[in-house]
């Protein structure tokens, strides 16, 4: 009993430490690459992809046989000459025999197979990687959409207190008959609507949490992200042109690197038919030998097993030699379509380069036009901040009505959720061309 109790409070407090816990965008991103279920199955792929090597490491060594057969049978002979049949007699015999046979050559069919089966290898790797970049990519924006959401959520958290410090100020101004009442219970109003904002942003960042957790496959009861210092990002480009990103980029993206691998697959294919042209050679060699036994009516037997195994022995050893000369121009078409093939995946490559070169203009477009967007939303949230000062200061003092003024109010709050919106809008899409030149680091 005692120990059961023990387990469970280790359980309970296991459960409560996993709750606490906040992970790092690292971690979130470990954790995604473990439990992705794509990823899971593209592994198996390469687990196939490598019996599929070992498969074709077994076209070079001999194949090796062994065979037995027995048979029963029984019957009379008649003999011409003393004109009698001889007594009805049972015998019961078999074989053996044991046989090996390689290829000698194929036109470097075997080889060349070899060669592509390494090759499938790394391409599944590519594949693996180019999912797992993938899956990064939708962990980092998660992790910042939580962020955003939590950042919205204290902006709202403020604007609520705020809008409780304005009522109180509100409630002695009325009660001294400095404003109507009317103007109080516009200032209960705005502080409800703040409230609800509140709500509304906690909501937000509920669902933003579970998207992740879901992502991660994780419990999202609990769940939370430890903070990053996006701080102010920085209004310089990290890049001067997208053209830089794009030479990095060709050298480490897994999607040019298997387009490359694919057309080297297809020149080994073309090769590949091109060893239905040369002949092929093999080479045997074989061992065999048989026994017989007198069941009825002596039983007498014509020798042991191993003697008559060693006394009927024979061996051999023997070649082929395969020379085509015409199958109506099946060679000819294959190695017509291996080239067209090849042709194909030549175009492809060139398809990628250029799908990953406008993705990458687009991305730097994108990077510069959200820095712009940073840019104005940092101005305007300094301004409103100036505008809704100096009106605060003169609304106190009666020179503002409250609707010029909650306009005001609400000019600031439409800035402050703008510059956030902006910022983490800037961080991801700069983050997505780190990526692409290979510098995106995870903390």
């Amino acid at each position: 009993m005692k120990t059961k109790l023990i387990l469970f409070v280790a359980l309970i407090s296991s459960i409560a430490t996993f709750s606490q816990k906040k992970w790092t965008l690292k971690e979130c991103v470990d954790q995604a690459l473990e439990k992705n279920i794509t990823i899971q199955q593209n592994k198996l792929s390469l687990e196939i992809a490598e019996t599929d090597l070992k498969s074709t490491k077994g076209n070079f060594l001999p194949s090796v046989s062994a065979s037995t057969g027995g048979n029963l049978s029984a019957g009379s002979n008649f003999d011409p000459v003393t004109n009698n049949r001889s007594a009805s007699t049972t015998f019961f015999g078999g074989s053996v025999g044991l046989s090996a046979g390689i290829t000698v050559f194929n036109g470097y069919r075997n080889l060349n197979l070899y060669k592509q089966a390494k090759l499938g290898i790394e391409s599944s790797k590519l594949d693996l990687e180019k999912i797992e970049n993938d899956i990064s990519l939708f962990v980092v924006n998660g992790y910042l959409n939580v962020l955003f959401a939590k950042e919205n959520l204290e902006v709202a958290k403020v604007q609520a207190e705020i809008s409780k410090k304005q009522i109180k100020a509100a409630n002695d101004r009325f009660e001294a008959g400095a404003i109507a009442k009317g103007e109080l219970l516009n200032f209960k109003s705005t502080a409800a609507n703040d409230l609800q904002n509140v709500i509304t942003q906690e909501n937000a960042l509920d669902l933003a949490l579970l998207n992740l957790a879901q992502l991660l496959q994780v419990p999202a009861e609990g769940f939370d992200v430890a903070p990053i210092d996006v701080g102010s990002p920085s209004s310089d480009l990290l890049y001067k042109s997208s053209s830089s990103v794009y030479d990095k980029s060709l050298a480490r993206m897994p999607e040019i690197q298997r387009a490359k691998l694919a057309i080297e697959n297809a020149a080994l294919g073309i090769e590949i038919s091109k060893s239905s042209y040369l002949p092929t050679v093999t080479s045997s060699i074989f061992a065999n030998s048989n026994y017989r036994y007198i069941i009825k009516p002596s039983g007498v037997p014509t020798g042991s097993f191993f003697d008559q195994l060693d006394g009927n022995l024979g061996y051999g050893v023997g070649f082929n030699v395969n020379i085509p000369i015409f199958n109506g121009f099946k060679t000819d078409a294959n190695v017509s379509r291996s080239k067209i093939n090849k042709e194909i995946f030549e175009t492809r490559l060139e398809s990628e380069k250029l799908t990953l070169k406008q993705t990458i203009e687009q991305a730097f477009l994108d990077v510069k036009s959200s820095l712009k967007a940073y840019e104005a939303a940092k101005i305007s949230l300094e301004a409103q901040k100036e505008a809704f000062k100096n009106a605060q200061e003169r609304y106190n003092y009666g020179a503002m009505t409250l609707f010029d003024f909650d306009l005001v109010r609400t000019r600031l709050v439409n800035a402050e959720g703008l510059m956030i919106r902006s910022k983490y809008d800037y961080v991801f899409k700069t983050k997505v061309l780190q990526f692409y030149s290979g510098e995106l680091v995870l903390e």
